[in-house]
């Protein structure tokens, strides 16, 4: 069943959406190389607390972590860990808040360092196919315009692999709501968005094949080629003529750019991934 939300429930919304930007902008100013993931969790978390909010992930379905932190090959879910960042790593950091009856939830892939020109145009190219697919996020639209939107910009255009295990979803009372959000998919298919729809749209990306694999730790999605994947995620509300995009990457590309750990050079990439 899906829900959809009120004026009122969508500015709840988005104070839960855009606290999850604040907490991870907190991490960008934290990550650099020789700092464990376990130790930026831990930020992310006092920071969520310290706003009157609980971090949503922590406990649900007995995660163990308040954020997902995913190195490398690692796809989503990443378990928190004390293994040392080094230059070269990239690591999608995701984040739900719960404040006020309501979630959010957003993510953002970091580079450390330079991992290379390939990776690099992946990050920059996962995100761009984050706006492909909210473009198509408006009144009258089916939730497959927006999975073949992400599909066409990143496998059929540019050869990468789209996840097909994992999906977007529907964000709200409940951290998963209906309907599922896939990143592929054909136009005209899927649930017709209507006014007041909130999902959660969410790219996850792989430099090499599609297919994935589990780690014993019974969380962690990995590539199964060992390459790299990259995701990103805004939190959206589904409005006539533009989606209203809750959630915000603008204090992460700030700390981002202020980091000089951290390889904004991505965006130097742009032009070439999004002609």
């Amino acid at each position: 069943m899906i829900h959809y939300k009120s004026e009122p429930e969508i500015a709840l919304a988005r104070v839960s959406a855009l606290l999850v930007g604040d907490a991870i902008a907190e991490v960008a100013k934290a990550i650099r190389p020789g700092v464990t993931t376990l130790e930026l969790d831990k930020i992310a978390e006092q920071f969520i607390l310290s706003q009157d909010a609980k971090p949503s992930f922590k406990g649900y379905r007995g995660f163990p972590f308040a954020t997902c932190m995913s190195v490398n090959a690692a796809v989503v879910h990443g378990f928190p860990n004390d293994i040392p960042l080094k230059d070269g790593d990239i690591v999608s950091v995701d984040v739900g808040v719960y404040k006020n009856g309501f979630h959010g939830d957003s993510a953002y892939t970091f580079a450390i360092g330079d991992p290379g020109e390939a990776i690099l145009k992946l990050l920059a190219a996962t995100r761009q196919s984050l706006y492909k697919g909210i473009e198509k996020a408006h009144v009258g639209n089916r939730v497959g315009d927006i999975s073949f939107a992400i599909q066409d910009y990143t496998e059929k255009q540019r050869g990468y692999g789209v996840v097909r295990e994992l999906v977007g979803h529907g964000v709200g009372r409940q951290l998963h709501e209906d309907p599922q959000v896939p990143n592929y998919g054909k136009r005209g298919t899927g649930a017709k968005l209507k006014e007041g729809m909130v999902i959660a749209i969410e790219p996850m990306i792989n430099l090499g094949v599609k297919e994935v694999t589990y780690s014993d730790d019974g969380w962690t999605v990995l590539t199964a080629d060992n390459k790299p994947s990259a995701h990103f995620e805004h939190t959206v509300c589904v409005r006539r003529g533009k989606a209203d995009v809750l959630s915000s990457f603008a204090k992460i590309e700030a700390a981002e750019t202020a980091n000089p750990h951290l390889a904004s050079a991505y965006y130097q990439h742009a032009a070439a991934v999004t002609a």
